[in-house]
């Protein structure tokens, strides 16, 4: 499973990157801004940091409108992935840039036939919102079940990338069900190196080692 950090934040990059825990970064308009100050500059910092995929999401409502933003953005990089929204000229932008070799990410994805549009217009990864489903009482995970049955039936290339992410289960249930991609905040992957019994276990071989060096 490839993890992707969910952030425009450059610490938290870098912090991921040196542990070998980051195979690529999504962003979206709202965490640039919760940086503030040019967008375009952190957008260009994060594709020199980042040597995996870099989502980068287009804002336009019609076709044209994303496909000229997504000409802009690639320029950023080759490892460059443009996000479209899940709607019926997202889909069109999203079949126009598969066809000329661009990556995209089909995002806001909430129901399994949406998941196979997205397929079918040949999106490299499509990225269901597992916790703002739970949010409402429905299963994210259970979206996830069903896309990769679909994905599977079908033999189709799209990556599962499981977005809005809340907990260290989600990735856990992700992993399981065989998604190819987590997309995390790294305050939950924070997560995923906390055990209780790994600090008491710690905490007792401290000890015998100063009792048994004086040390």
């Amino acid at each position: 499973m490839e993890f992707f950090l969910d952030t425009a934040n450059i610490d938290e990059i870098r912090a991921a990157k040196s542990q070998g825990l980051m195979d690529g970064v999504t962003t979206n308009p709202t965490l640039l801004a919760r940086e503030g100050g040019d967008w375009r500059k952190q957008a260009a910092i994060i594709c020199m940091e980042v040597d995996g995929p870099v989502s980068l999401e287009v804002v336009g409502k019609t076709a044209a409108e994303m496909l000229m933003e997504a000409e802009y953005l690639t320029k950023f990089g080759n490892h460059v992935v443009i996000k479209l929204p899940m709607t019926t000229e997202g889909l069109i932008a999203c079949k126009t840039l598969t066809d000329k070799g661009v990556k995209t990410n089909v995002t806001l994805v909430f129901s399994p036939m949406q998941a196979l549009l997205a397929a079918k217009a040949g999106a490299t990864y499509v990225s269901p919102f597992v916790g703002r489903l739970d949010a409402l009482s429905h299963s994210g995970m259970e979206l996830i079940k069903q896309i990769r049955t679909i994905y599977d039936n079908y033999g189709f290339k799209s990556k599962i990338l499981v977005a809005s992410v809340r907990n260290p289960m989600h990735v856990l249930d992700g992993a399981l069900i065989g998604a190819d991609v987590a997309t995390i905040p790294y305050s939950v992957i924070e997560q995923f190196v906390k055990h209780p019994l790994t600090d008491s276990g710690l905490a007792a071989f401290s000890a015998d080692w100063t009792q048994l060096t004086g040390k």
